[in-house]
C-alpha cells in the first residue's frame, strides 16, 4: 500500500512523452510562451528515446501520478574541461507546488551531476521571474549578472549557416 502523497523521481521512459509533453505545453503557457511551442510528442519521443537522444528526462510522481518533470543534457566546460549537467526545463504542474517536489528534482539532478563527474550544474531562468529566482537562491544557486543568452533560430539560424558565410 502507497503512503498518502508518496513522491517519487525516477528517470522517463517512453510511456511518459505524453505527461512531459502536456507539462511542456503548460510551462510555455505560464512563461507565456505558448506561441514558441512547436514541440510534438513524437519529437520528444525521438529526442529523448531515439538511435540519438539530445536529452534525457526524469519525471515526478505523487502516488503513481506524473506531476513533474525535468530535461537536461550534457555541455561542456573548455575552463574546467569536464561535462557539465544543463536543467533546460524543470516543471510541477499547478496543483502540486508548494510540497517540495521542485527541491527534490533539484536535489536529484545535482546528485546526477555528482555521479557524472560534473563541473557545473546550470540552467537558465527569465528575469521576471522572481518567486523561481528565489527559489534558485535558496537552494544555493547564483545568478550570473554578466552573462547573457545568444540565440540563433530560424531564417537567422539558415542565413548564419549559409555557404557563403564561411569564407
Amino acid at each position: 500500500m502507497t503512503a498518502p502523497n508518496a513522491f517519487s523521481i525516477r528517470p522517463a521512459q517512453p510511456s511518459d512523452v505524453a505527461h512531459i509533453h502536456g507539462m511542456i505545453v503548460e510551462l510555455a503557457v505560464f512563461e507565456k510562451l505558448e506561441h514558441l511551442v512547436v514541440a510534438t510528442e513524437e519529437l520528444l519521443h525521438e529526442g529523448l528515446f531515439g538511435g540519438r537522444p539530445a536529452a534525457e528526462a526524469i519525471v515526478g510522481e505523487e502516488n503513481g501520478e506524473v506531476v513533474c518533470f525535468a530535461l537536461f543534457f550534457h555541455n561542456f566546460s573548455t575552463f574546467l574541461t569536464k561535462k557539465g549537467l544543463y536543467l533546460e526545463d524543470l516543471y510541477v504542474k499547478q496543483s502540486h507546488r508548494g510540497k517540495g517536489f521542485g527541491s527534490q528534482m533539484l536535489v536529484k539532478l545535482a546528485q546526477i551531476a555528482v555521479e557524472r563527474k560534473c563541473g557545473r550544474f546550470e540552467w537558465s531562468v527569465l528575469d521576471w521571474n522572481e518567486p523561481a529566482i528565489q527559489f534558485y537562491k535558496a537552494m544555493g544557486a547564483e545568478l550570473l549578472p554578466d552573462w547573457r543568452t545568444c540565440r540563433v533560430t530560424g531564417a537567422a539560424l539558415a542565413q548564419l549557416a549559409a555557404p557563403e558565410n564561411a569564407g
